[in-house]
């Protein structure tokens, strides 16, 4: 790897000068020149302040250009922590302690749980974004000695996220700059990104998935990232039809929020089509690809990733290349295999763990020698993904190991059921999960959505399911809600859900 494209900075000089690197939707635009010059004086102001490398530097802004200024900034000169900004103060406090922060980045006027936080030491900065596009930070509190030992180099740890933590303890996660390269490298490969794609960013940037896909991505292919203050389903199409982005990456209950309303932005999607659609960080249904796919008109390529490993592990490859709906594709720069509980590889076919390696894939947890002996495994990174590689090398997940409902010994894959119920005309959205059992240990229950104007009884939805599926696998209960529980980036929450709806 050459030194040029060592770090976060240095994937900066991939752009020329003149062209758009940052658009925001009604608002200015950033050359490269323009954000290699703002993000370089960001990370001198941050390091002149006492803030360098090693240091933790925490980020509660809300998505736009504010905040990929600042994480690039902060990451430059120091650490950066990217914070879900809806946090509550006891969640700020919790990772302000865990990562060790030693400042937060917010909004004038905004983030009051963030700043409640705030521990004794902790230097507060204020990230004020104006008219002309220039981002100036202001600090509150003692700063401390200047730093001279120099911007990140490619070892140091970019950023430091944590793991989802459902059942236990986040895990944290550092991230290197040669592994934010090595999967920004890999991305580009494998959607052929270049200066002429234009990425439309709804992804949060507080969430590997919006970092490294939508933003670092697209910016180290020299294009522009189209940055709107977030996702919003009704003025979606506005941005594409402002910006003309070329593609966009999102999470499945993002794609099926747009599916809902394409059919009255017909004229839009016709006028601005996109050259793909990539979907990742939750399994897509195959019944909602089929149907993205022929609304859309354009590719919807299914792609699989996980923070530990930079977010990108394996892709369906983009048209002429074999696209398998079902599949995650298969891995670009990365090694995957399948390994038994012992340690072994599996052959073709065989179910097992998930496991990969590459240079993208961290060396491992943070001050966590228990977690990494269980993740880590002779070079590969155990995923907690249950799957098996089919005849052409293509991964086919059957989903999180935890979450497989055991029923009588029978392990079955929620993923299964949730695209049957999918294929009934009045199922917009479903879910299913496990409900604990006295003598089954596990019986299996499912939650669904129904598309708006129709019915369909608890009755009609298992009838439905006991034509397409063996009598074991057909849930005992299926539950019609308003709307399904969901995480800070979307994901559906499968695993807490049985106690959720007070069945556990």
């Amino acid at each position: 790897m050459t030194t040029r494209r060592a770090t976060l900075f240095d994937l900066l000089s991939a752009g020329v000068g003149s062209d758009p690197a940052l658009i925001a939707p009604g608002g200015p635009v950033w050359t490269f020149a323009n954000l290699r010059e703002q993000v370089s004086q960001l990370a001198e102001w941050l390091q002149a302040r006492g803030l360098g490398r090693g240091d933790r530097i925490a980020i509660a802004l809300g998505n736009g250009p504010a905040m990929a200024m600042a994480f690039l900034a902060a990451a430059t000169a120091a650490t950066a922590a990217p914070l879900n900004p809806k946090y509550r103060r006891d969640e700020f406090a919790f990772y302000y302690e865990d990562t060790n922060a030693r400042a937060l980045i917010v909004a004038p006027g905004e983030g009051e749980e963030a700043r409640a936080a705030l521990r004794p030491g902790m230097l507060l900065i204020e990230a004020a974004l104006d008219d002309d596009g220039r981002l100036t930070l202001s600090a509150a509190g003692e700063a401390g000695p200047p730093r001279r030992d120099g911007m990140a180099e490619a070892d140091d740890v970019a950023m430091i996220l944590h793991t989802s933590g459902t059942t236990s303890r986040p895990k944290r996660v550092p991230i290197r700059h040669r592994n934010l390269v090595a999967s920004t490298a890999n991305i580009i490969a494998t959607y052929q990104l270049s200066s002429a794609d234009r990425s439309l960013c709804v992804m949060p940037l507080f969430h590997i998935h919006g970092i490294v896909a939508s933003l670092l991505s697209q910016l180290a292919a020299g294009g522009a990232v189209i940055c709107p203050p977030g996702f919003d389903g009704l003025k979606f199409w506005s941005w594409v039809e402002q910006a003309r982005p070329t593609w966009y990456s999102a999470v499945p209950t993002m794609h099926q929020v747009l599916l809902a309303r394409a059919e009255r932005n017909a004229a839009i999607i016709a006028a601005n089509p996109f050259r793909f659609i990539r979907s990742s960080s939750a399994p897509l249904p195959p019944v909602v690809m089929e149907r993205m796919e022929a609304v859309f008109g354009a590719p919807v390529i299914e792609s699989y990733g996980m923070t530990e490993a930079s977010h990108q592990m394996t892709s369906n490859p983009l048209p002429p290349g074999q696209r398998k709906p079902g599949s995650v594709g298969i891995g670009f720069g990365v090694e995957v295999g399948i390994m038994d509980e012992a340690g072994n590889l599996l052959p073709g076919g065989v179910k097992g763990e998930v496991v990969v390696r590459g240079p993208n894939v961290v060396d491992g947890y943070e001050n966590n020698p228990e977690a990494n002996a269980a993740a880590f495994v002779n070079g590969w990174f155990r995923t907690g993904d249950q799957g098996y590689l089919d005849e052409d090398g293509y991964l086919c997940l059957t989903g999180r190991i935890k979450e497989l409902i055991n029923r009588g010994g029978e392990k079955i894959s929620p993923l299964e059921i949730d695209d049957v119920l999918l294929r009934h005309p009045a199922v917009a959205e479903a879910l299913a999960f496990a409900v604990p059992h006295p003598t089954l240990g596990e019986e299996v229950h499912a939650a669904v959505v129904l598309r708006e104007g129709m019915e369909a009884s608890e009755r009609e939805l298992r009838d439905h399911c006991a034509r397409l599926l063996a009598d074991f696998k057909v849930p005992r209960a299926i539950h019609i809600l308003s709307a399904l529980p969901r995480g800070a980036t979307g994901k559906l929450q499968r695993i807490t859900m049985a106690k959720t709806l007070g069945l556990a």
